[in-house]
């Protein structure tokens, strides 16, 4: 059986429900075989973050070509870069290896508050990697930060959205989700604008939901996808793991990529 390769640059949640692990399997419930290159070590659980340990820039760097040189990747996506010196080493082995689908999801503050993105890495963010986004995928304070301004209302989520693009990301889709009002996702890739309609589910049990749409818009991209296509299909698919969310621990549960299984 030969399948399509994604590939998660992120860091691992030892609880399970977000990072390499919700994004592993969020691919493997889409039918792509999933590989990863991890950026840190988290001790992690539905409460919140207790530790943190970066890996080696040489050693994500190594993790990515191993599995390119080999295996070879058709999408991949970041999630947790902490430093700029991380962002710096992707973003170089994106170009040089050249893997053309990638969806960056900025990953900036866990669900339990704790930072995963160093202040002074915003920049390499926005000038390193952006450029090289397929898709870029901000919730609101996600976006607010990386146009260091406010970013709420729907009208806001469209100027966002454009000037992320304009910004060097091919698409940009800024998530409506910490709306107060609608949730509607703003999807702008250069000529359309389309807006996404979507259910607010009332769980507090949201952990991961950021890993799991990006994973899946990068899923669908691998099998050849268009990226509107890829984006509905993969706020469908989210929505699903919303509202079939895991009931596990003490604060945030994950979300349940594998719901139909």
């Amino acid at each position: 059986m030969k399948l399509p390769v994604a590939m998660t640059i992120a860091g691992s949640d030892s609880g399970g429900g977000a990072g390499i692990q919700a994004d592993l399997k969020t691919f493997a419930a889409l039918g792509v075989h999933g590989t990863s290159a991890l950026t840190a070590i988290t001790a992690q659980n539905t409460l919140g973050v207790t530790g943190i340990l970066e890996l080696p820039v040489t050693l994500i760097r190594e993790q990515i070509d191993a599995v390119v040189d080999d295996i070879g990747v058709q999408a991949a996506k970041t999630g947790m870069l902490s430093s700029a010196e991380i962002i710096e080493a992707v973003a170089q082995a994106i170009r040089e290896k050249g893997i053309r689908k990638l969806v960056v999801d900025p990953v900036m503050v866990a669900k339990g508050g704790a930072r995963l993105l160093r202040p002074d890495a915003v920049a390499a963010l926005r000038e390193l990697l952006v450029p090289l986004a397929t898709v870029i995928t901000p919730n609101l304070p996600e976006a607010a930060v990386l146009l260091d301004r406010r970013v709420e209302t729907l009208e806001e989520r469209r100027a966002a959205a454009r000037d992320l693009v304009a910004m060097g990301a091919s698409v940009a889709v800024v998530k409506g989700g910490h709306a107060s009002g609608d949730v509607t996702d703003v999807f702008f890739d250069g000529s359309s604008l389309v807006e996404l309609e979507g259910e607010r589910i009332d769980t507090a049990n949201t952990h991961g939901s950021g890993c799991v749409f990006s994973a899946a818009i990068t899923a669908h991209l691998a099998r050849g996808e268009e990226p509107l296509d890829a984006v509905r299909a993969a706020k469908d698919f989210i929505t699903h793991a919303v509202a079939a969310a895991v009931e596990i621990g003490r604060g945030h549960g994950p979300v349940n990529p594998m719901f139909d299984r």
